[in-house]
């Protein structure tokens, strides 16, 4: 049985061709039952002569349509970056797109969703598909981090995988190794953190990851240096297939406003917090609304930018406040400039920390964040 392919489809006749629709519309305009009121309802007759001439406008809708200009040999595709947790995904999103579409910190499990980032060249264009960190789940979080790993990892055309210098490679890199063997997608991996370690241990590392699998290609990075990016760029736009571009040209990433709000607030609350506080720690934007404007003020009016912050234990909400709301406060100042870049305004940032006991494993908690 043969499918036609869309571009057999978009070839293919169209189901209206053979119908002359403004003659239709003048036969059911001119049609003297329909002017019986006996035989007709008027409303019913008005709603369908709408729904004629809006066929008819419909049937030529596409003929101006003009698609962008883009080179014959151009590719496209979409990139996913898997790894453990901290071994430098985010950081080379961000390294690959040229801006900061994901969050870093020093704490693993930083990244909570598939945050995608958007490379643009002349040629070709990669979509890059930043992933949690794949980990032996303890919570209900923990197994729906790594669902979306796998969902990634299925619907791709390349797979990256991270591996940082300036860690040996263990029982999680092995077992993520053999998990990708059973993709049927190219796979390519970095050695991350290149600029850590000397040259000699860069190259053991590499004939180590050499021989962990069978890779598409292995390519040594530092991201805070920027070297190495150049040549993964490359490496990538040679394994998407040729495509027209898949986002507006002016696109860095696909995120929501509320989702970049939130995870610049939390990569604030992140830094210098001891070691369990991370896995605890949820941000949701309630609400933003705009201020009334005051008379014959020239600026823009302030935004009100309403998020809570969620912890598990009155403990740790302790920790996020801080003596006195000093520690909440640096929070706020912090992820405030962020979020004023990206929202192109002035805002007042309202913080409430609330205490949400077990949310990791409360499948209703889990729904409300987005998990």
């Amino acid at each position: 049985m043969h499918f036609p392919s869309d571009d057999e489809l978009m070839a293919g006749p169209n189901a209206f061709d053979d119908v002359d629709l403004d003659a239709l519309v003048d036969e059911f305009e001119d049609d003297p039952e329909v002017d019986d009121p006996e035989e007709a309802d008027s409303d019913q007759v008005e709603r369908a002569l709408a729904d004629l001439r809006a066929l008819r406008e419909q049937t030529n809708a596409g003929a101006d349509l003009v698609l962008p200009d883009h080179p014959e040999d151009f590719r496209a595709g979409f990139v996913s970056i898997v790894g453990r947790p901290n071994v430098g995904k985010s950081t080379l999103t961000n390294a690959l797109v040229g801006h900061k579409v994901a969050i870093t910190s020093g704490r693993p499990e930083t990244t909570r969703h598939n945050i995608r980032g958007i490379v643009h060249r002349p040629t070709s264009q990669l979509v890059l598909v930043d992933t949690p960190g794949y980990h032996r789940p303890r919570t209900l979080l923990g197994k729906r981090l790594n669902d979306m790993v796998r969902e990634a990892l299925a619907e791709v055309d390349v797979v990256v995988f991270c591996l940082p210098a300036n860690q040996r490679i263990g029982p999680g890199d092995q077992f993520i190794a053999r998990e990708l063997q059973g993709v049927r997608r190219p796979v390519v991996a970095v050695a991350t953190k290149c600029d850590t370690v000397t040259r000699e241990r860069v190259m053991r590392h590499l004939m180590a990851i050499e021989s962990l699998g069978q890779w598409a290609a292995i390519v040594p990075v530092s991201s805070h240096e920027g070297k190495g990016i150049e040549t993964l760029l490359e490496v990538l736009t040679d394994l998407v297939p040729l495509s027209p571009p898949l986002y507006p040209s002016g696109d860095v990433t696909d995120e929501s406003r509320d989702t970049l709000i939130a995870e610049f607030i939390r990569e604030a609350a992140l830094e210098g917090v001891r070691d369990e506080l991370p896995h605890s720690l949820a941000v949701q934007v309630e609400e933003i609304i705009e201020r009334p404007s005051r008379e014959g003020e020239t600026r823009k009016p302030l935004l009100d930018v309403h998020v809570n912050v969620y912890v598990e234990r009155d403990s740790q909400k302790a920790i996020i406040i801080g003596r006195k709301g000093a520690r909440l406060k640096e929070i706020g100042k912090k992820a405030r400039a962020q979020i004023e870049e990206l929202l192109g305004r002035r805002i007042y940032l309202d913080l409430h920390v609330r205490t949400a006991k077990d949310w990791q494993s409360d499948p209703k908690m889990l729904g409300r964040l987005g998990f």
